[in-house]
């Protein structure tokens, strides 16, 4: 295809050349003969019989073969006139025989009428012929020239991009095989397909990432419910040697623990439908600062259960548009685990200042290289394994945080955590 399009606007070029070429000599042709036709008419109104077949005489035929039937006989380079030949601009082409190496010529040229009679006035124009010719012959060569030139350049190019294309198509097959290892190569040339490569690459990290989250997820489900699951069937085994007063306590327990492992499943599909948008946000105008008042008035009677100081600071109120309910779980679990994790008698502030909130506290922290891992599904820090939890809410709160496009950020307090959250 490359090949054939080439050799076409090679062809469509050449026709157009030719074609020019064609009408300039056409037009020198036209006006060489119409100054001469012109010469000569000026010339029999100017001079006598004798001046006038003077002058054809002396006419150099390599620039225009001039004729004149007079009353007597030929004056110039013709021994008659050609029959049929058109007065000009009309002109004609005829052949001459002459007794040079080149017997035959090809003349274009016309009749003029002068006071003295017609004149036949022409040019030479096989020479032109001949030029055009050795044209048409060159660009025919030149098209088979180029068509041979494109097939080659055209079948390497192929071939190099087959090649690379076959290459990617092996590399693919391997991580459909489940080596997600494998990545595609990467030339210094920076062509598109490196560009398909990187992007390509990229794609491959990030499932390669994804794989090892949900590997990890599985771990952390697998570790953190196999507890409570072994717990219920060794209760359940039990239940048919309990005396029956204690058979009711004891599937009260377990009921409890079972109520916590479907309160984890709810919560990843819970957080699962909020990160992928399928739950609707009830969107209405929120006031921050009563927001994080509401907030305040339902955590002091838990921080106060551990002899906390729940502190509250509002400056410059702000308005945004999201849902209360969800935005209102995120933030309240944020200061819970503040209040949990933090020592008895702790200082825990909760600041608002225009779309700015920031929730400080002074307990144990966290730790820079867990910083950004926390946010993960179902990872719980070795401290927070000695509380109930499902290890999601954080998660949740990022998800919830981001359907409101809203930044959470951890930071340092030293000692404790800063969390700042801006809308």
């Amino acid at each position: 295809m490359f090949s054939t399009l080439v050799t076409l606007l090679i062809v469509l070029l050449v026709s157009g050349l030719y074609r020019q070429l064609v009408i300039e000599q056409q037009t020198q042709v036209d006006t060489h003969l119409a100054a001469e036709m012109q010469r000569y008419q000026q010339l029999s109104l100017t001079v006598d019989r004798r001046s006038f077949a003077a002058q054809i005489r002396a006419a150099d035929p390599k620039t225009a073969l001039i004729a004149w039937q007079s009353n007597v006989d030929m004056v110039g380079s013709l021994t008659f006139l050609p029959d049929d030949m058109p007065l000009l601009p009309e002109t004609k082409e005829f052949p001459i025989f002459t007794g040079g190496p080149d017997k035959l010529h090809i003349l274009t040229g016309g009749i003029v009428m002068t006071r003295y009679g017609p004149v036949l006035i022409a040019t030479r124009t096989d020479q032109l012929a001949a030029l055009i010719e050795k044209f048409f012959n060159a660009a025919f060569w030149a098209v088979v020239f180029m068509l041979v030139l494109s097939l080659a350049v055209g079948y390497g190019f192929s071939k190099a991009i087959l090649r690379r294309i076959v290459q990617y198509n092996r590399l693919s097959e391997q991580v459909q095989k489940g080596h997600y290892e494998t990545r595609l190569p990467v030339s210094d040339q920076q062509d598109e397909f490196d560009v398909l490569a990187k992007q390509f690459n990229s794609v491959l990290d990030t499932l390669e990432q994804n794989l090892l989250a949900v590997r990890g997820v599985t771990d952390n489900i697998a570790h953190d419910l196999r507890t409570p699951l072994s717990h219920l069937r060794i209760g359940i085994e039990q239940l048919a040697y309990k005396p029956p007063e204690q058979v009711a306590d004891a599937t009260a327990e377990l009921l409890e623990e079972l109520d916590d492992c479907l309160a984890t499943f709810d919560a990843m599909l819970s957080l699962t439908r909020i990160e992928e948008g399928q739950q609707t946000l009830d969107l209405q105008k929120i006031s921050l600062q009563q927001l994080c008042q509401d907030l305040y008035e339902m955590a002091e009677v838990v921080a106060e259960s551990k002899e906390q100081a729940l502190l509250l600071n509002l400056e410059g109120d702000a308005h945004i548009q999201g849902d209360k309910h969800l935005l209102f779980q995120a933030l309240f679990n944020l200061i819970d685990n503040a209040i949990k994790y933090s020592p008895d008698g702790a200082q825990i502030t909760i600041s608002q200042r225009n779309k700015l909130i920031v929730i400080a506290d002074n307990g144990p922290g966290i730790s820079d290289e867990d910083k950004e891992r926390v946010f993960e599904r179902l990872v719980r820090l070795d401290p927070s394994r000695h509380y109930k939890g499902t290890g999601l809410g954080l998660s949740m709160v990022k998800a919830i945080l981001s359907r409101h496009q809203a930044s959470i950020a951890l930071s340092d307090n030293n000692p404790g955590l800063v969390v700042s959250i801006r809308f």
